[in-house]
């Protein structure tokens, strides 16, 4: 992220511009000058996420509970030194990043698939730097981990840098903390490095925009075209290459050969082609483009540059959306958005366009769907929920542009997922009912529409008796049994096991877990119920929150570890009683959840049968941390299951075709099929 080289070259090239600073230190010299303000520090929680999940195990699905210990510790740190935090987190993204978004979507799954074809080979988790991936849904889930945290959170309507150096502008903010050297172009307060952070002694390094330009011998409002030239996130390298090109070979002739002599030779060649030189800048009309709107992404409210013929201002974006919902909707919509408070809805309304990252799935993988697909019909009915799903008067439909990441999507376009009506209340909700009113009665009628949304309006009353972790655990592992037909007995006691048992699990206690193996179907699992939180907690917002956010959280309900342990131990034939590890109120709940959950699978025509995959373990058998030492982790030995031939996959959504002779998906027959409408 930000501009191509420019970390690198302040770090190597010109360390003088690279200054470690205390944060105590600053908190207290920026208090002296704002005495009236708290001294604040904006931090860019998308940068974050990587600093923040230091937790050892990651591809099991994330150990929830230990990061809320993290992030509580990370929090308390800066409390004690007297600085207060404010994070962003990015709500949108623009159509003018798209492009580098897909770019590194595309990588970050060729990395995936090399960390499945690990665990396929020595039955671990990777211990490689290079392979690595954040567990499904951190960036979604930490907006609201940091909020429970009684700390100031938000997400941008806008590009999350410019938000950010503007906030922290406007504020007089002590600095901004994040791992993106769009920062330093920015002019704005002072940009802190989060890889540099160091808890224990609160410092960190502040990467200087000031001591840049002395190096460079430019004016601040030069470094907007620094960027550009450079090639960053808005402008690509490649559309710059001949003005590089240009500068290097001019560089060349008077200076000899340097580290990082492109970024010096496109210093020199800004100043030599600044506004009133006699050498005039002489640009095609695709650069000129390029450069301006590369520019202005820069420039906060009054600010100028030198390089633009004129100051216009952005254009209002025009709102796809606004027509077809009340404005105390929208209005609330966005309040709910930038606070943190809600997910997907504003992308919906105010957009019209929905983003997915990567999840942890195996391409090779034939009987489970990627979790785009499985959880579609969830997302059309949301969409149902707050869009028409009927053609206007002229014939048009409704429809949401979805760029989901999974395997086999080579994500060249984004896919139109037509708006569909719940199956069981009819007609069009009412959603100023659902959103604004508070007699009790409400409460019942956003249970059961978040419930249809799922499929599952039957449990309405069933579910009564439960609280909100629990019913979320029932709706998704009901979801995930139903529409893929290919959960086992073991796998629905895995997952209902560990829901129980999680509960009352200590912090102390769940960092003890371990596994002997690491298999590559439970990871997979794992990745599909995290991935269902997060359209569980959009239903919950787009029903007006029949359920406290904080309770549907993977801290309350579901542990990595702790899921895959119950798994080994399921398929491996282990009774309820151990699994329930022996506690009665335990067991009771555990049947009591487990009979719904089977009892709704057998309406639906999918009982769950035993299929337990003992043979993929022949000496690996779930243990205690303690009878892990010095021991030799097992193999892990893979068996085939034939799947299904039929797949119903929606149109616009293929597998990859990458193994003419395997499977394809099995698929809920009950799924309609989508139609991509423009």
């Amino acid at each position: 992220m930000g501009v191509k080289g420019l970390q690198y070259f302040m770090e190597t090239c010109c360390p003088d511009t690279c200054v470690p600073v205390g944060l105590k230190q600053m908190a207290m010299n920026h208090a002296k000058a704002h005495p009236d303000s708290a001294a604040t520090l904006v931090v860019d929680g998308m940068a974050c996420l990587r600093y923040w999940y230091r937790c050892q195990a990651w591809v099991h699905g994330g150990q929830w509970q230990e990061y809320m210990h993290i992030l509580q510790e990370f929090v308390d740190a800066f409390t004690a030194a007297g600085i207060r935090l404010v994070f962003f987190f990015d709500g949108t993204v623009e159509e003018q990043k798209r492009a580098e978004w897909v770019k590194r979507r595309l990588r970050v799954n060729q990395d995936i698939a090399r960390i499945f074809q690990h665990i396929k080979t020595h039955a671990e988790q990777p211990n490689s730097r290079d392979l690595f991936c954040l567990p499904s849904g951190l960036a979604t889930f930490s907006r609201f981990a940091l909020k429970s945290l009684g700390q100031d959170t938000r997400c941008s309507v806008r590009e999350g840098d410019y938000e950010i150096s503007d906030y922290a502008l406007s504020h007089d903010c002590m600095g901004i903390l994040g791992q993106d050297t769009d920062f330093v172009i920015y002019n704005t307060a002072p940009y802190l490095s989060i890889s540099k952070l160091n808890l224990n002694n609160m410092t960190t390094v502040l990467l200087s925009r000031e001591r840049l330009c002395q190096v460079l011998k430019l004016h601040m409002t030069d470094l907007p075209l620094l960027s550009c030239l450079l090639g960053n996130d808005i402008v690509p390298e490649h559309q710059m290459q001949r003005l590089r090109n240009s500068a290097l070979a001019s560089y060349r002739k008077k200076h000899m050969q340097v580290q990082g002599d492109k970024v010096y030779a496109v210093a020199e060649f800004i100043t030599a082609h600044h506004p009133g030189r006699e050498e005039t800048l002489m640009l095609v009309e695709a650069e000129e483009e390029a450069l301006e709107k590369g520019i202005r992404i820069y420039l906060l409210p009054g600010q100028t540059s030198p390089w633009l013929k004129c100051c216009r201002p952005f254009p209002e974006s025009v709102r796809s959306m606004d027509k077809y919902v009340p404005g105390e909707i929208l209005q609330a919509a966005m309040e709910k958005h930038t606070r943190a408070e809600c997910f997907l809805v504003y992308n919906v309304l105010y957009d019209g366009v929905v983003d997915c990252s990567n999840s942890l799935e195996d391409e090779d993988e034939v009987e489970l769907p990627p979790q785009a697909v499985l959880y579609l019909p969830v997302r059309e009915r949301i969409y149902g929920l707050i869009l028409p799903v009927q053609p206007d008067c002229y014939g048009h439909t409704v429809s949401v542009k979805e760029w989901f990441v999974f395997p086999g999507n080579p994500l060249q376009e984004p896919t139109r997922v037509t708006p569909k009506p719940l199956n069981y209340i009819k007609g069009p909700p009412d959603l100023m009912a659902l959103w604004f009113r508070t007699d009790p009665e409400v409460k019942t009628i956003q249970a059961s529409t978040l419930l249809d949304v799922f499929d599952l309006y039957e449990f309405t009353e069933e579910l009564k008796q439960f609280d909100s972790p629990v019913i979320a655990v029932i709706c998704l592992v009901t979801y995930i049994a139903i529409q893929t037909r290919q959960l086992s007995l073991e796998d629905v006691d895995a997952y209902l096991s560990q829901a129980v048992c999680v509960r009352f699990k200590s912090f102390t206690e769940m960092q003890q877990l371990r596994t002997p193996v690491v298999d590559p179907r439970a990871v997979q699992l794992g990745s599909l119920f995290v991935r269902g939180l997060t359209y569980l907690i959009a239903a919950n917002s787009a029903c007006g929150l029949p359920f406290p956010m904080g309770e549907l959280m993977p801290w309350k309900t579901f542990d990595g570890l702790l899921f895959h342990s119950k798994y080994l131990q399921a398929h491996s034939g282990s009774p309820k009683e151990e699994l329930l590890e022996g506690n009665p109120s335990w067991i009771s709940l555990f049947l009591s959840v487990r009979e719904l959950v089977l009892g709704a699978c057998r309406r639906r025509g999918t009982p769950v049968q035993s299929r337990p995959r003992r043979l993929q373990y022949r000496d690996a058998w779930p243990v205690e941390v303690d009878d892990l030492r010095g021991e030799r982790r097992p193999q892990l030995h893979h068996t085939t299951q034939q799947p299904a031939a039929s797949t119903h996959y929606q149109q616009g959504y293929r597998p990859r075709p990458r193994h003419p002779k395997r499977g394809r998906y099995q698929l809920a027959p009950r799924w309609p099929n989508s139609q991509n409408t423009d």
